[in-house]
């Protein structure tokens, strides 16, 4: 009896892909499961200012918070503990297992911060940068 790889990632879940998009064949609501539902999430969770939704105030990363705070040793630890804190709280599916916050482009405006994760029902490790940008764009 062969097993589809599939149904074992059935729990990973499936959703509207973001940005919201339609499917050219059927002009359908686009989506995504499994690994890449879980990545869209975690972009979500961290591209959102908390009281941003106004249905639910306390959603979202509260590095929005910091942008104005001055680069510093105390900054990157408030960085790595909102993101820790975050998706710990609104992403269920995952352990976080580090958060590295890079700062060499600071002077540009953009700080990368990586999260390395470990998806609890199957163990399978992954990571994933986010671009946090403070400054306007040029």
């Amino acid at each position: 009896m062969k097993i589809d790889t599939n149904d074992k990632k059935e729990f990973l879940g499936r959703g509207w892909a973001y940005p919201v998009a339609t499917t050219l064949n059927s002009g359908r609501v686009a989506s995504v499961e499994f690994e890449n539902d879980i990545e869209q999430s975690i972009f979500i969770i961290l591209s959102t200012a908390k009281g941003e939704r106004v249905m639910r105030a306390d959603f979202g990363c509260g590095i929005h918070d910091l942008v104005f705070a001055a680069i510093s040793a105390s900054l990157v630890a408030d960085i790595k503990h909102s993101v820790r804190e975050a998706l710990r709280k609104y992403e269920a599916r995952i352990e976080v297992l580090n958060v590295d916050v890079d700062t060499r482009e600071a002077i540009n405006g953009k700080i990368l911060i990586a999260i390395d994760y470990q998806v609890y029902s199957t163990n399978q490790s992954g990571n994933f940068v986010f671009p946090f940008y403070f400054k306007e764009a040029f």
